[in-house]
């Protein structure tokens, strides 16, 4: 038995339709059973044809998961593209208002390499919310690219701060409530700017970049003020240039030294004849009087005597100054 083909129309009518009565007309291809899997999977495969699209038309606003990357890397991405050929297609979604133009989901390390090269960019599109083109996007970059931890929490705040529900932002970055916490903690505490000079900092775990964060606000520390003043430009390397930053916060926590008083000189007395009878010696915690025995015998054993009446006649007397009148 042939089979029909269901690509090819039907063949004209050989018969008029209108003599048969409409509860007994028949539709030719119900969207019911084979039908419609051929009609599901016609759509599947259009959905994840990959298509040539111009650079100039595709914009790439929009929240970014992941720290400027440098020049060298588009370079050496777009020697790459050069020598092999696009491997990998870029995500984009239409801009309903802008026909013809698109807006980069993920892929954006890919479209600056192109662009460079002047060559169509290899694109799935797809027709998708900003929920949906939000969640793409970190799972792409989850999967394929592990973003370091303060990459993440960069996207994190960004997403939070554009309005984007809870709900959707755990599912972007794959993670739990707890660590969507700390990570918004630490984005707000840490100013991007000092964030963006650090870079990627892959070597840097959550838990240095929370000790930071907790330093800077717990102690009203300016880290762009800090920052400033390090030569961060001559360290390439984004885990050095952390470091640097935490040895001058860490430098500023230390305790000042209290400076010594200096201790005041001997206070020698002597008599007119110059007869050395006594040494006054000051020091941070006592006042000393030293006879000399050797000079003032006598005087000093009276002193020894009279030690009690006479100190405490003194002490009367500097009271009796210290009265208004």
């Amino acid at each position: 038995m042939a089979r029909r083909n269901l690509f090819q129309p039907p063949p004209p009518p050989d018969t008029d339709n209108s003599a048969v009565p409409a509860g007994e007309q028949k539709v030719r291809f119900p969207n019911t059973g084979a039908m419609s899997g051929v009609k599901s999977t016609l759509k599947d495969v259009a959905s994840n044809a990959v298509r040539e699209i111009s650079v100039d038309v595709i914009e790439e606003n929009g929240p970014k998961d992941r720290l400027s990357f440098s020049d060298a890397d588009v370079v050496k991405l777009a020697e790459s593209i050069k020598a092999h050929g696009q491997q990998v297609p870029i995500m984009v979604r239409p801009i309903a208002d802008k026909p013809g133009h698109y807006k980069i989901v993920y892929g954006r390390r890919r479209l600056r390499a192109l662009r460079s090269l002047g060559i169509p960019a290899k694109a799935l599109v797809r027709s998708l919310s900003d929920e949906e083109a939000i969640l793409a996007q970190g799972q792409e970059n989850t999967q394929r690219l592990d973003p370091s931890f303060i990459e993440k929490a960069l996207f994190a705040a960004e997403l939070s701060s554009s309005g984007y529900e809870q709900g959707i932002i755990l599912d972007a970055l794959a993670v739990d409530k707890p660590m969507l916490s700390r990570m918004t903690k630490v984005a707000r505490s840490i100013p991007k700017s000092v964030i963006e000079q650090i870079g990627s900092a892959h070597g840097i775990g959550r838990r240095r970049w929370e000790e930071l964060a907790d330093q800077s606000r717990n102690n009203s520390i300016d880290l762009e003020q800090v920052t400033s003043a390090l030569q961060l430009n001559a360290t390439k390397s984004p885990d050095d240039r952390f470091s640097m930053i935490c040895g001058a916060v860490s430098q500023m926590l230390k305790p000042k030294a209290t400076s010594k008083p200096v201790p005041s000189p001997t206070l020698a007395i002597k008599l007119s004849d110059g007869t050395a009878i006594a040494e006054v010696k000051e020091t941070a915690r006592a006042l000393t009087v030293k006879l000399s025995k050797a000079e003032a015998p006598e005087f000093a054993q009276w002193m020894r005597n009279n030690a009690e009446a006479e100190l405490t006649r003194l002490y009367e007397a500097w009271q009796a100054e210290r009265k208004p009148d």
